[in-house]
């Protein structure tokens, strides 16, 4: 298991199977016909994701305009709580086909109404990728339209993804094992 901070880390996907993923996720976006695409990306933990998927849609032909919105539903905990958006896109959605591109769906909560929110503003379509999909933690009958991977209910790290602001960094997703130092 890599060690970084001084804690275990165990790989639960790889940077290459992401890698390979991303590409067959933008296959598949590129599939559906699409008028004026606008990717947002939801913020923080989507950006490495968002970032390799909008490239590997240009690799496959695609050429989307990218935004971001910053959109808090855990605050300083781990568990999905009141939905607020922090920061909101500059562009017009009416018309448009819209992307949400987030890291990991587990409530339902904040896809919901951001999709919902995008639906209000007048988006042709509003369809949502995400890299994890944490199926058993789902509140609201939502499901995304496309899925990296499913995701075994642990709290995980890295890829974009933090705990405490730390581990975003990783090329991969893992989970935090415990000290290294521990026997």
């Amino acid at each position: 298991m890599p060690v970084v901070r001084g804690k275990e880390i165990e790989v639960l996907f790889s940077a290459s199977a992401i890698a390979r993923r991303n590409l067959e996720l933008a296959k598949e976006i590129a599939e559906k016909p699409a008028e004026d695409l606008l990717v947002i990306s939801i913020l923080k933990g989507s950006f490495i994701f968002a970032a390799d998927l909008i490239r590997a849609l240009h690799d496959v032909g695609a050429a989307p305009e990218v935004e971001f919105m910053f959109i808090s539903s855990y605050g300083a905990g781990t568990t999905s709580g009141e939905v607020r958006v922090l920061r909101d896109i500059d562009n017009d959605v009416k018309g448009r086909d819209v992307l949400l591109v987030d890291d990991i769906l587990e409530s339902g909560k904040t896809l919901q109404f951001t999709r919902n929110l995008m639906m209000e503003r007048g988006a042709k379509s509003c369809s949502v990728a995400v890299l994890l999909d944490k199926r058993m933690r789902r509140q609201l009958p939502f499901e995304a339209d496309y899925v990296g991977f499913d995701c075994p209910d642990h709290f995980v790290v890295g890829y974009g993804m933090d705990v405490a602001h730390a581990f975003r960094e990783l090329p991969f997703v893992g989970i935090v094992r415990g000290d290294a130092n521990e026997s």
